[in-house]
């Protein structure tokens, strides 16, 4: 019988395994329409649903490929802080749950920082990875945001930043909540340098994320459909015991009322981040160019030439109101009487509309001190025309 065992049966298991098993990853349903979606069309429409438009979720390194030119960019190595600091354990060990994620994604964390051209443009990028930790910020992505924020500054480029996350990471604790701060501090330093920073909001964009580097961009860009929020919608329900409007924490609805500059479509997310950087990175020349009267004549602002209060998110001077440029600071200031207060219109004939469109040009001599010695721009004023105008960067 041996023939039959070593020699018919291996040909019929043969013959009939010839036929090929179908892979199971070809298609992908859609978790708002649930239409099957061919993996090839759900890859050109680069992860959106072509009957709902539904925006899915994208790995970092087809995001980068997106928005990159010709999908050439380069990685930078992250700082690595202590793994585990706290010895955390809940069902599992934190630092083994790490190496799972690790193992899983091929990352180390949940940020991916790199920089390449963007419409023929030096930029940085800083992506997120949802499927590490649900995208959690911890002491890594701290270390990352801030590596970012350096490279922006030492390659006088844009940093764009693009979150997917669930807010701070519990497993890291108030170590997790430092790491807000720091990342302001990072995106200050961004904005000292007179460089842009643009964020755009992926889905989901919520927690401590939202809550410190997400919401202080240049400009906020959102995906659509992308949820973005602090708190979850179903414990604000149970908190304020009413029922939250239709699209509650939805870009569109954030457009609505203020939080969000532009919702764009994915396929279109590229060509608006190259449109908007050119329009920032030349009023970045001009301001560069003007850099320094520009810095002297706002030190006279801040140095009480002339009172002004912070009245939500404005500027007042005296009687006439203009619109804080998007990111400048204020001092309040006392100790000058209303007879001081001269007319605005004096001072700044148009309100600007980016703190990167402020230019001021100087006053003639005439209207200047006599006296050699006086710095007409940080001095009190003492006679009109400290500065002759504002004007929008061409």
């Amino acid at each position: 019988m041996n023939w039959l065992t070593n020699y018919i049966r291996p040909k019929l298991r043969a013959l009939v395994s010839s036929r090929r098993e179908t892979p199971g990853n070809l298609w992908t349903k859609c978790p708002n329409c649930e239409a099957m979606l061919f993996h090839r069309d759900l890859e050109a429409n680069l992860h959106v649903c072509q009957h709902c438009g539904h925006h899915m979720r994208l790995l970092p390194t087809k995001r980068l490929a997106m928005l990159f030119d010709d999908g050439k960019y380069e990685t930078i190595e992250l700082p690595k802080p202590a793994v585990d600091p706290l010895k955390f354990r809940d069902t599992k060990r934190y630092s083994d749950r790490l190496k799972d994620f690790q193992a899983k994604t091929g990352r180390h964390d949940a940020l991916v920082v790199a920089h390449g051209k963007m419409g023929g443009r030096d930029t940085v990028v800083a992506v997120f990875d949802f499927d590490f930790l649900a995208g959690t910020m911890g002491t890594a992505v701290g270390e990352g945001l801030i590596a970012a924020a350096k490279l922006a500054v030492m390659q006088h480029a844009p940093l764009v930043v693009v979150p997917a996350s669930g807010g701070a990471r519990m497993q890291e604790g108030i170590l997790s909540l430092m790491q807000m701060p720091r990342s302001i501090i990072a995106v200050e330093q961004v904005k000292e340098a007179g460089l842009p920073y643009i964020v755009v909001l992926a889905d989901p964009t919520t927690g401590g994320v939202t809550a410190s580097f997400a919401m202080v961009g240049d400009i906020h860009i959102a995906e659509r459909g992308s949820q973005i929020g602090f708190a979850g919608a179903r414990v604000i329900e149970e908190t304020i015991r009413e029922t939250l409007p239709e699209g509650f924490q939805r870009a569109e609805y954030l457009l609505d009322h203020g939080m969000v500059d532009v919702v764009v479509v994915r396929k279109e997310l590229r060509e608006s981040l190259i449109r908007i950087l050119g329009h920032l990175h030349r009023d970045h020349v001009a301001l560069t160019e003007t850099g320094t009267l520009m810095q002297r004549a706002t030190l006279a602002l801040e140095r009480r030439a002339f009172p002004i209060e912070r009245r939500s998110g404005s500027l007042r001077v005296g009687d006439n109101r203009v619109v804080r440029p998007k990111g400048a600071k204020s001092r309040h200031s006392s100790g000058v009487s209303r007879p001081d207060i001269r007319r605005i219109d004096e001072l700044v004939p148009s309100a600007c509309a980016s703190r990167c469109d402020l230019r001021f040009t100087a006053a003639p001599a005439a209207s200047r001190e006599s006296s050699p010695s006086s710095n007409w721009a940080t001095d009190r004023p003492r006679a009109p025309g400290g500065m002759s105008g504002c004007n929008r960067a061409r």
